[in-house]
């Protein structure tokens, strides 16, 4: 059954740095190609994740690659910083900048085109959100405007019928998108203090995250696993697979 299409894809080259919007790109076995391939570590945490959590400006730093998607090594990964500076991931003044905004000592952690495992992208390899749900969540909050990355979702569904969070009710089910991937959902994303971020400017708001916890029980978009992998665009089509 025809349900809707893929209305933006969004990939994190590194973990909790603003996502990169792609046209088209690869599902691997981990999710979107590249996702969450790359991150900071925080020394002062022995070793743990740096994320938004305890830096917010993270947000700020936009993460892309730049070249072909090689499945043999990454294309080279630039970061763009909120003043607009770009950097190679890996230079040492970015770091330097890194460390002395978020006042942590930071190294970092790349894996491979054909493998990153679950801890970087979260609970599962997909997070699916779709625009019904979204839309029904700006209309709780209150707020003029929601911009779906708050969410960070990898794919941002376009429903042809406009029911929200539909999406939990093929928990258990799989579905096709385009021509080969297909994807099973798994279970819901309760969600954390990140949602109460913006994206553009880092500053926090609560009233988003208490929104979500009081009318949601904390749950917003859900989890997939990868059944089939192969390429994807956006546009393409999303069916629910009986």
């Amino acid at each position: 059954m025809l349900v809707g299409h893929i209305k933006e894809m969004v990939r994190h080259p590194i973990k909790s740095f603003g996502g990169e919007f792609v046209q088209k790109t690869k599902i691997m076995e981990y999710g979107l190609y590249g996702d969450r391939s790359h991150a900071y570590l925080d020394e002062t945490r022995k070793g743990d994740f740096l994320t938004i959590t305890r830096f917010p400006e993270m947000v700020r730093y936009q993460a892309r690659f730049t070249g072909e998607e090689l499945l043999e090594e990454y294309p080279k990964v630039e970061v763009i910083t909120p003043e607009g500076k770009v950097f190679d991931w890996k230079d040492q003044e970015l770091i330097k900048e890194l460390e002395d905004k978020s006042k942590r000592e930071i190294s970092t952690i790349q894996y491979t085109p054909s493998y990153v495992p679950i801890g970087p992208i979260a609970v599962e390899h997909i997070l699916l959100a779709t625009d019904a749900s979204l839309n029904h969540v700006k209309e709780i909050w209150g707020k003029d405007e929601i911009d779906f990355r708050r969410f960070r979702p990898n794919l941002f569904i376009s429903l042809n019928e406009k029911i929200p969070y539909i999406e939990e009710e093929w928990i258990g089910r799989r579905l096709r998108i385009g021509n080969e991937v297909e994807i099973e959902l798994v279970g819901h994303c309760k969600r954390c203090m990140i949602i109460t971020v913006d994206p553009d400017n880092a500053e926090r708001d609560p009233s988003l995250h208490k929104t979500i916890i009081k009318e949601r029980n904390s749950n917003f978009g859900v989890y997939a696993s990868v059944i089939k992998t192969g390429d994807i665009h956006v546009g393409d089509e999303v069916h629910l697979l009986d």
